[in-house]
């Protein structure tokens, strides 16, 4: 499942390539058909993210609300100069919806959600989301608001940092890594950490959130932020179960913690 970077950096695409303009909007698939006509032709406005979820608010105050969930992905097309108001590219698969312009274009598939919003029913949806570590925080609001979850619940910090009610856009690879990077055990309930434990984990989650950002990849290590690793340099013990740790060399755990995969490593984060 995409985590919070990557659902910003389509947000940023979708401003880049088709904010200020009318949109066609169509749904290839059928699924989708009579929402895209209550904003198709319609001028977009902005494109901005929480977590992980994307948000398509046009000029007749209706947002497309999207989560990517397990499968859904983007594919952008953006027109040759030459091309300017020729035919879009052919469809290919599944497209639950499609976005255009005489520039771009932008094909939906497989989603989780993708529904049409009134600003009522967006309002809803953000009340229940999480603070985000990528969205600007100048009163340092939204940090309080994480760390008073956190130091409220009785859940452990394995949970909580995988809970989008308590924060938004951090999934198994940043959790594991934002967990090893603080030297914390999973296991540890979040009432039983000291406030100051809690601001460095969301001062951590904008820094490394932000590196994912501007990158493309989940870079953990910091030495490694202005190169280009492979997907296993990456990180420090985020699917490196039974591998040695890349700071003690002690063996790196792995569990099963609401579901998910847990990497830890047990000696490092005590």
């Amino acid at each position: 499942m995409p985590e919070g970077h990557t659902v910003h950096r389509s947000a940023n695409d979708f401003n880049r390539l088709f904010a200020g303009e009318p949109l066609a909007v169509s749904s290839p698939q059928g699924r989708f058909s009579a929402s895209a006509a209550l904003v198709n032709s319609q001028k977009l406005k902005k494109a901005f993210a929480v977590g992980k979820q994307l948000f398509l608010k046009f000029e007749g105050d209706l947002t497309i609300r999207i989560h990517l969930g397990i499968y859904g992905k983007w594919q952008f097309h953006k027109l040759a100069e030459e091309t300017l108001g020729a035919d879009a590219p052919p469809i290919v698969g599944e497209v639950r919806a499609r976005f255009a312009n005489s520039r771009a274009v932008a094909d939906l598939r497989g989603p989780t959600v993708c529904e049409v919003l009134t600003p009522a029913e967006v309002s809803l949806v953000l009340k229940r989301l999480g603070p985000d570590p990528i969205n600007p925080d100048p009163t340092g609001a939204e940090a309080e608001r994480f760390i008073a979850k956190v130091l409220a619940s009785r859940s452990t910090i394995g949970q909580l940092l995988m809970n989008q009610a308590v924060v938004s856009g951090i999934g198994n690879v940043y959790r594991a890594e934002l967990l090893f990077r603080a030297g914390l055990e999973p296991y540890t309930p979040g009432n039983t950490l000291t406030r100051e434990q809690v601001e460095a984990l969301w001062a951590d989650a904008v820094t490394l959130l932000a590196v994912g950002v501007k990158t493309g990849f989940m870079i953990t290590r910091d030495e490694l932020t202005k190169k280009r690793p492979t997907k296993a340099e990456r990180n420090f013990v985020y699917k490196r179960e039974g591998q040695p740790c890349r700071v003690c060399d002690h063996e790196v755990s792995i569990a099963i913690m609401a579901t998910r995969k847990l990497y830890w490593c047990a000696n490092c984060q005590r």
